[in-house]
C-alpha cells in the first residue's frame, strides 16, 4: 500500500467519493464468507437469523475465523435449528452447552442466553420488539433503544451480573460496537445481499456506526474522528460526520472503514 496523503481528501466531496468507492467494493456477497455475518446467512427463517445473528455478534471479538467456528459450534449444539431448539428444549438439554466458551464468554453467559431466548420467543415473534421498547419515532438515533434493550435483557431475578459485560449500553458510555453491528445487519436495506434489512421499525438513518479498532484507526486517519476515547460519544461524532455524506444510510460506510482496516486492500 502506498503512503497516505490526507490532503487528497480535504474538502468532503473527494472523501465521499473515496468512501463510496470502498463501500461498493466491500458491500458485496463476496464479503460474507469470511465475516461473522455468514452465520445468520445460513438461515432463511426470521427467528433463526435473529438468534444466530445476535449471538454471533455478541461473540464478535478476536479472529473472525474463530468467531465463525464458535458460532457454528452453537448451531450444532442446537441441532441445526436454533429457533426450534430455543422454543422446545428442556432444561436438561442445556447440559450439552456446559463446555461452550469463547474468550471471556463462559458457561454462565451461555446458559443465560438460552434462558433469555426461550422466555422471550415464547412470548414474542421477533427480537425487534425488544429493541423498539426504547425507541421513539422522532429519535435521531438508537441510543434509547440500546439502553432499554440492555435493561430488558437483564430484567430477571436470575440474570448473572457477569453477563452484563457482554451486552453493552450507552448508559455506561460504551461504544456498543457489537450491538450496533447487529442492528446494521437487521435494519439496513439495499440490493447488495450482505445486510438483511428484515426489521422495519428502526430506520437506517437512526443506526450508529459499529466502532472497533479498525474502523477507529481509519476514521482518525481520514479526519472523521477526533475524540480520543473509543466510547459512545466517539460513535456519535463519527456517525454525525458520515451523515453528511449520506443522511439516509450513514452506516453503509462501515463497509468502507472496516474494509480498509481489515481487508487491507485500500489501494491508496
Amino acid at each position: 500500500m502506498t503512503s497516505f496523503d490526507k490532503t487528497r481528501f480535504l474538502g468532503g466531496k473527494n472523501l465521499k467519493a473515496f468512501l463510496d468507492e470502498k463501500v461498493a467494493a466491500y458491500n458485496t456477497p463476496g464479503f460474507i464468507k469470511d465475516d461473522p455475518i455468514s452465520i445468520p446467512h445460513q438461515f432463511s427463517r426470521l427467528q433463526d437469523i435473529e438468534i444466530m445473528g445476535f449471538w454471533v455478534a455478541m461473540l464478535a471479538w478476536g479472529q473472525r475465523k474463530t468467531i465463525i467456528n464458535k458460532a457454528n459450534e452453537l448451531i450444532q449444539l442446537m441441532d441445526g435449528q436454533p429457533y426450534d431448539f430455543i422454543l422446545n428444549h428442556q432444561e436438561s438439554d442445556r447440559q450439552a452447552f456446559l463446555n461452550f466458551k469463547h474468550r471471556t464468554f463462559n458457561t454462565t453467559d451461555t446458559l443465560y442466553f438460552l434462558d433469555f431466548f426461550q422466555r422471550y420467543y415464547r412470548e414474542f415473534d421477533s427480537l425487534e420488539t425488544a429493541f423498539l421498547r426504547g425507541l421513539q419515532p422522532n429519535d435521531q438515533d438508537t441510543k434509547g433503544a440500546l439502553i432499554a434493550f440492555h435493561d430488558f435483557f437483564f430484567n430477571h431475578p436470575n440474570a448473572p451480573h457477569r453477563t452484563r459485560k457482554h451486552i453493552a449500553t450507552p448508559a455506561r458510555k460504551s461504544s456498543c460496537k457489537r450491538l450496533n453491528m447487529f442492528l446494521r445487519w437487521m435494519v439496513r436495506q439495499d440490493n447488495c445481499g450482505v445486510d438483511f434489512g428484515l426489521w422495519r421499525g428502526i430506520r437506517p438513518d437512526q443506526l450508529m456506526m459499529p466502532l472497533d479498532v479498525h474502523v477507529e484507526r481509519w476514521a482518525r486517519r481520514l479526519g472523521l474522528l477526533n475524540r480520543q476515547q473509543r466510547d459512545w460519544r466517539a460513535v456519535e461524532e463519527l456517525t454525525s460526520q458520515l451523515r453528511q455524506f449520506d443522511p439516509v444510510d450513514p452506516v453503509k460506510y462501515d463497509f468502507a472503514l472496516f474494509g480498509l482496516g481489515v481487508l487491507e486492500r485500500a489501494g491508496l
